[in-house]
């Protein structure tokens, strides 16, 4: 009879140690920002764990936390070449976060290494898949046709693919040179186009002048006077006169004289 109370009191004292440490072993904190995915006895519960103080049974059940929050994950920089067969070094970006946290956990093995793996090929296949000028220029379409491509296959994996971005294009040395070159001619054609534009207008201003001029002899004579004045201003101590400017005054009289007489 002793030893069955004293078998009883044992197993009572057992109890009251062992159940407050696998409680303790059972509690689990969730954050704002995560979400508890269970397994018991290996199998998946339907049920998510939201933000706050959880309870599972020890040993039985297991859960994994998954962070819901934006990632940002750099794809470091891999050498390309375009379809016009430029070699170039390129790094990318990319911000997604979980939206489905069983099958982030269920569907892959290492949801990250699988987003780096396959962003990484996306970048290689759209970029090599573009000419040069449009890898610069249009970088936009590139990083839409880059996000749209990982969204599909990240869907289903519940994650969704917010924004990739290229931020560094490296060419080399040759290229760089080369480009610049063709820069600098750019701008000298520009030039003297711009140049060429201006001896047009200037032509046709001297054609509208010398139309006026043959209109009105007499502003040519004028024109005459004020090339003087402007002379004049500089202090020089010689000035010429052109032999037609001798009958200056006469033919502006005259013409005062005509104009007074209308």
């Amino acid at each position: 009879m002793g030893v069955v109370i004293g078998f009883v009191l044992l197993l009572f004292l057992t109890l009251i140690l062992v159940v407050p440490v696998l409680s303790l072993f059972g509690v689990r904190i969730v954050k704002e920002y995560e979400r508890g995915v269970i397994f018991r006895l290996g199998k998946l519960r339907p049920r998510v764990a939201g933000p706050g103080l959880r309870v599972i049974i020890p040993v039985i059940d297991q859960m994994k936390k998954v962070n819901l929050r934006t990632i940002t994950m750099p794809v470091q920089s891999q050498k390309i070449i375009t379809r016009d067969n430029v070699s170039m070094d390129v790094a990318a970006v990319a911000y997604f976060h979980i939206v489905d946290a069983q099958r982030a956990t269920v569907a892959v093995e290492d949801v990250f290494s699988a987003i780096y793996q396959i962003a990484q090929t996306t970048v290689r296949n759209i970029v090599g898949q573009s000419d040069l000028d449009q890898v610069l220029s249009n970088t936009e379409a590139i990083n839409v046709s880059i996000r749209g491509l990982l969204d599909a296959t990240t869907e289903k994996w519940g994650i969704v693919v917010d924004i990739v971005e290229i931020k560094d294009v490296q060419l080399p040395d040759s290229m760089q040179r080369a480009m610049a070159r063709q820069a600098e001619a750019e701008r000298e054609k520009r030039a003297k186009i711009i140049a060429a534009e201006g001896e047009a207008l200037s032509a046709l201003k001297l054609g509208e002048a010398a139309d006026i001029i043959q209109a009105h002899p007499v502003a040519l004579q004028l024109r005459n006077l004020q090339v003087l004045a402007e002379i004049a201003v500089e202090k020089n101590s010689t000035i010429i006169f052109p032999s037609s400017l001798t009958s200056t005054l006469t033919e502006i009289r005259q013409f005062f004289d005509q104009e007074a007489k209308h």
